[in-house]
């Protein structure tokens, strides 16, 4: 099937889908401008040349690119040290250009090595901030816009939810209310008949009418312009136009420039990879993304979103699970929101600047319950502490610090589960009592690694005196240099002092030592005729305690 086939095979849905991400991403690039200290139509541009330039080239369907609060800091210091914005445009160019070149040496596999507790726990945790987040919108706390956190990057305040409870606006609560209240019911049975209209469509709309109808009647519930959507409204082509902002041929002279674009390209590439992997796990046909033709894409967007003016760009997790949850298919619906943002920028912000930020909020609370559903936590509960544990401090530190730091967090707690459970199993074994002596079998895991050096060290140490050992590399594919030595150095020198018979088995040709006799071969050496062997298995510490024993 080609590509224009492929694209326009769900229009109806893309389309829609395309409609609701662009009403959520508009506030969300102002926002994001505004907090960065940046000038508000370079959100929007970034929104646009996400939308449409890496939705068309990349190979997600369901990824939504735009300016991300991740990297709000890092563009409010990089503006103020270099002093222009026009001058930060050229980093922007940079760092496209950075990862261009890391999507050609292969880079995007870097995700490949997250694990899935991690991803469901950066999940439920960008959840659980969306929903904080929005609730000062969704009551009609005027808050301070350097505290946005549009995107669930940033890290959680206690005193936000405080201040936002007692500041609140009835007009933006009811609207918010009634809205979650739509959200919901839609879904049921009772709302079968009309749910081939968007939800989120209907609830921006009721929301422009319930604060119309508030405005006529005089009510003083109705939303001052700070609690509605604001664009910038150009008055003409050419004001508009005026809008777009061009770097600075200087910029690309000071080391500083190009300091900042390999750090923008860093941490946009990482937080691109990680939500990237969070949205192919909310695809519903669960499709694979090409990591490293997201990244040239990416790449050739922040370069071009440097050059007229945009502010840094990554795929964002918040409106990529609202266009899935919008029921889009295809890439489409990405380019559409991208396509909106352009055409509705230039000709109809008026009309764009009546939607109560309440309705917004609702539909990204909405979207939020749904990425920490506590089915999620059920769900990893019965995977077990090593699967559970990961997963919770990773929501845990996501919500409290931000998305980078608590993906990091929740990678040093899987690496010391998975170095746990390494170190705890590096063999198998079978003991075999005699009354002439034990045949003690060790059979060694399919990877034995430097992280199994001690125990394989403390196991042999134990191994009784007289005894006769077997150790059997059959189903080994790797067993690393230091624990190899210490075999080694067992057989050839400690064994005989303890007048232990050692038999290697199934090593490879570069792994054998020296000659050794079979188990069969051991076993019938030692067997007395008629006698039954007394056997024993089990793990590594069960292992030791018994060889102690023995030994006292």
């Amino acid at each position: 099937m080609s590509q224009r086939q492929s694209i326009f095979a769900h229009f109806k849905k893309d389309a829609i889908a395309g409609l609701i991400v662009f009403l959520i991403a508009l506030p969300l690039c102002l926002g994001i401008a505004q907090a960065s200290g940046a000038p508000l139509f370079s959100g929007v541009v970034a929104g646009i040349i996400g939308g449409v330039i890496v939705g068309f080239l990349s190979g997600s369907q369901l990824s939504v690119v735009g300016p991300a609060a991740g990297l709000t800091a890092i563009v409010i210091v990089g503006i103020s040290d270099l002093g222009a914005f026009n001058i930060f445009l050229c980093a922007v160019v940079i760092a496209g250009a950075f990862q261009l070149i890391l999507g050609f040496l292969k880079a995007g596999s870097f995700s490949n090595y997250i694990p899935s507790s991690v991803i469901e726990g950066m999940l439920a945790g960008i959840g659980l901030t969306i929903i904080i987040k929005q609730i000062p919108d969704a009551v009609g706390y005027k808050k301070d816009t350097t505290a946005i956190m549009s995107d669930a990057d940033d890290g959680f305040h206690f005193d936000f939810i405080n201040n936002a409870v007692h500041h609140i606006e009835v007009g933006a609560l009811i609207i918010a209310v009634i809205g979650l209240a739509l959200l919901i019911m839609w879904q049921t049975k009772w709302f079968k008949k009309i749910q081939l209209l968007p939800a989120g469509l209907v609830v921006v709309v009721i929301g422009v009418i319930i604060n119309a109808i508030l405005l006529s009647n005089g009510s003083t519930h109705a939303l001052e312009d700070s609690h509605l959507v604001s664009l910038p409204i150009a008055n003409s082509f050419t004001d508009f136009i005026h809008h777009f902002t061009f770097p600075s041929i200087e910029g690309f002279k000071d080391p500083k420039v190009w300091q900042l674009g390999g750090v923008i390209a860093v941490v946009a590439s990482i937080e691109t990879l990680l939500c990237i992997e969070a949205t192919d796990k909310l695809d519903p046909q669960k499709r694979s993304t090409p990591t490293n033709r997201e990244l040239k894409a990416q790449g050739i967007g922040n370069m071009l979103s440097g050059l007229v003016g945009g502010l840094p760009m990554t795929s964002v997790i918040v409106r990529s699970s609202a266009n899935i949850n919008a029921g889009a298919r295809t890439k489409l619906s990405t380019i559409i929101h991208g396509m909106l943002l352009l055409v509705c920028a230039a000709s109809i912000p008026m009309v764009l600047n009546l939607i109560p930020k309440a309705a917004l909020a609702a539909i990204l609370i909405f979207t939020g319950y749904k990425l920490c559903n506590p089915k999620v936590f059920k769900h990893m509960w019965k995977g077990g502490w090593t699967q559970f544990i990961p997963f919770v401090v990773t929501t845990v530190a996501v919500v409290g610090l931000d998305l980078l730091k608590g993906v990091g967090i929740g990678l040093v707690i899987s690496i010391f589960y998975i170095l746990r459970q390494n170190m705890r199993i590096p063999f198998y074994y079978v003991r075999s009592s005699y009354k002439t002596g034990d045949v003690v079998k060790l059979t060694l895991a399919q990877e034995v690694s430097f992280l199994n050096k001690a125990s394989i060290m403390e196991t042999l140490n134990s191994i009784p005196e007289g005894s006769s050992l077997i150790i059997d590399a059959s189903l080994t594919e790797y067993i690393d240099f230091d624990v190899l030595d210490i075999i080694r150095e067992f057989h050839e020198i400690k064994a005989a002092d303890k007048n232990i018979t050692v038999s290697l088995e199934g090593f490879k040709d570069e792994y054998s030592v020296s000659k050794s006799i079979s188990e069969r071969e051991m076993v019938h050496a030692i067997k007395n005729e008629g006698e039954v062997p007394i056997r024993s298995s089990g793990t590594y510490p069960e292992l030791i305690e018994k060889l102690k024993n023995d030994k006292n």
